[in-house]
């Protein structure tokens, strides 16, 4: 099966074709509102852990390496528990995972995007 899962900034108006939007930060995005932002949900519990999204700081120099620990922190429960539910979504029609990220390219979104749909880095 194969699914359609895209990455987007949330900063970014939204598209008929996102299907569902989810937002994967832990933190709520500065200068959004809920209304704008037009979630079908907030996956919170998805996103890196405060130790690792600052140990990163998105330096696209850190980025292979900050992949791979956040792939190892998607193994524990609770990141398990909600990325299961992101493959639930997946499977049921478009998803766009949303990030405030100024490079949604080298964000927890892309990499969420490669597990979701199998896509190398």
């Amino acid at each position: 099966m194969t699914v359609n899962v895209q990455v987007r900034r949330i900063y970014e108006d939204p598209e008929p074709s996102d299907g569902k939007r989810v937002l994967v930060d832990r933190l709520w995005p500065r200068g959004i509102s809920k209304e704008r932002a037009e979630l079908d949900e907030w996956c919170k519990d998805v996103a890196p852990s405060t130790e690792l999204r600052k140990w990163y700081a998105h330096d696209p120099e850190k980025f292979p390496e900050f992949a791979q620990r956040y792939l190892v922190e998607l193994e524990d429960p609770e990141h398990a528990e909600a990325l299961a539910s992101l493959r639930a979504l997946a499977a049921t029609g478009p998803l766009t995972l949303l990030t405030a990220a100024k490079r949604d390219d080298i964000s927890e979104a892309t990499v969420l995007r490669q597990l979701l749909t199998g896509a190398d880095a």
